[in-house]
Formats: structure tokens, sequence, C-alpha cells
């Protein structure tokens, strides 16, 4: 696991350079389709004609994911650069929300008291959603990822964890445990609410590529939760003899629960390096004592 500590310094390397100068520009509209199946999706732009490398997105709603920069994060320069962006609603919000539940995170919890496992809900629609696009042509299946911010950091990290075609994830200031959040107080000891911590997938994240950035304060979703995490991952990947490949970012950041000013373009860097087909897969290395 590598881990940065500091303020966060925008340094592009030239290869996003690259990426934010080429393409189209900002104002592409979000369109919304669905799958044979009829699981509603979103993308943001046109369908390519052929197979491309394809970013999953997440936050809340299809619009208000895609729909401006902020929500967009690595999209906004990959998007450019040929990649596929595409998002669902999460469960409880959008079309996804039903009439006789709270919205958003406490409909969440409203599931978990129901023993609905709404995570399991929403990893099946995104599989469907890449089944069909890699069926129709659009999606190059040996380059897709994911990324979230916040609680879509957290639906981004289940479906990196629930299926294995997403080579790599990077998340915003995630939710790692909904117990560390306000609208689960009360609900801490809910079987299903402990079972959805991210800490209980770390072993299927074993060894893949984990982008993680968050500030140095942020109590809303809880900055050591996100330590807690990455390390869990790079203790489960040592245990299999694979290489530690989390990236944990902890940032001086004032302002609490938001995304660190640059996370967007250096996680756009990070994704486009990981799916590259020329990047060797790192390899554990001979651990050595500190007497050697």
């Amino acid at each position: 696991m590598r881990v940065v500590i500091c303020r966060f310094a925008l340094t592009i390397a030239g290869l996003l350079l690259g990426l934010q100068a080429r393409g189209a520009d900002a104002d592409r509209p979000v369109r919304t389709l669905e799958t044979p199946g009829g699981v509603r999706f979103g993308i943001w732009g046109d369908l390519p004609a052929a197979p491309s490398p394809t970013l999953f997105i997440l936050a809340n709603t299809i619009d208000g994911t895609l729909g401006g920069p902020y929500f967009r994060q690595a999209g906004q320069a990959l998007g450019k650069q040929g990649y596929l962006c595409v998002s669902v609603d999460l469960p409880c919000h959008g079309e996804e929300h039903r009439s006789d539940e709270p919205r958003d995170l406490a409909g969440w919890r409203h599931r978990c008291e129901q023993g609905e496992n709404f995570v399991e809900e929403a990893n099946r629609r995104l599989s469907q959603v890449l089944d069909h696009l890699v069926a129709a042509g659009h999606t190059q299946a040996t380059k897709v990822a994911v990324c979230g911010t916040s609680r879509g950091g957290f639906m981004a990290l289940h479906f990196a964890a629930s299926d294995a075609r997403v080579k790599c994830v990077a998340a915003y200031a995630p939710v790692t445990d909904l117990a560390a959040l306000r609208e689960f107080h009360g609900a801490e000891a809910n079987s299903l609410v402990k079972s959805l911590a991210l800490i209980q997938v770390a072993e299927k994240l074993a060894g893949r590529a984990v982008w993680i950035v968050i500030g140095d304060c942020d109590e809303r979703v809880g900055t050591d939760h996100a330590i807690a995490l990455a390390r869990g991952i790079t203790k489960a990947s040592l245990a299999k003899g694979l290489a530690g490949r989390v990236d944990l970012h902890v940032v001086a950041e004032p302002r609490g629960h938001t995304t660190p000013a640059g996370a967007a373009e250096q996680s756009a860097a990070w994704i486009h390096a990981q799916l590259d087909s020329s990047a060797a897969t790192p390899q554990p290395q001979q651990s050595r004592s500190a007497e050697e």
C-alpha cells in the first residue's frame, strides 16, 4: 500500500495534459438508455462506434452524476480521451426510489432494516449494463474501471469487488462503513449494516488496483475508516502472495467531507495507466527486515 499524507499538489504528467487537450468539450449531453432487459443507465455523450475503454461513475442519480464536473471526477478528462462514461441511479435515488420508502441514505437504512441487500441489487444492475455494453460492441471488455464519490465510492468499491471485469477502482472521500454515517446512528448492530462494511469484501479486492483519496479530518464518512480499509485490502493481498496495489491519499483538507482539489485529474491519469495494456502488473517484493 502506498500512502501519501500531504497537502494536495496538482502535478499532472504529460499524459494527463494530453487527456485534457483532446476530444469534445464538457457540454456534451447526458443520454438515458436501457439494456434489453430493462436496466436503465446513462452515458455522457454518444455511444462509441467501436469497443472503447469504459468508466462507470457513481454518486447519486444519472443526471446528478454525469451532469456536472464535480461528480464526473476522472470522467471529466477521460471522457474527452474517448472513454465511454456510464452511470446508473443508486438505490433509493432517482428512478430507483420507491414511493413507500425514504429517499437517499435514509432509504438505504430503511432497506437494511427490511433485510434487503441493496448493494447486491445495484451490483446486478451494473453488471447487466456492462454485459450489454460489451455485447453491443461499445465497451472494450479488458478496459473497464469504476469511480465514485462518497456514497458512490462505497458502491464503486462494492461493484469492483463483485465483478472481476473491473480492472481498477477510484474512490473519492468514500463511505466505507454505513455505521459511521449519522443516517445509520442506532442501526449499528443491524446484521446487514455490519455485513455491508467494505472491510468485509477486502479479500475480494486483494491484488486489485484501488485508489482512495480522503481529507485528513473527514468526520462525515470517517478518515480512519478509509485508512483501515486500505490497510485491510493490502493485508489480504499479502496474505494471498499478491502485490498490494492500493494507493491511499490522506490530504490536508480543512473543508472536511469533500473531494480535495486535483484529485479528479490525478485519478484520471492513474486509471488510464491501470488500463493501459502496456502497463505491467506489479509483483510482490521480497520482504526485508529493518535490520538488513
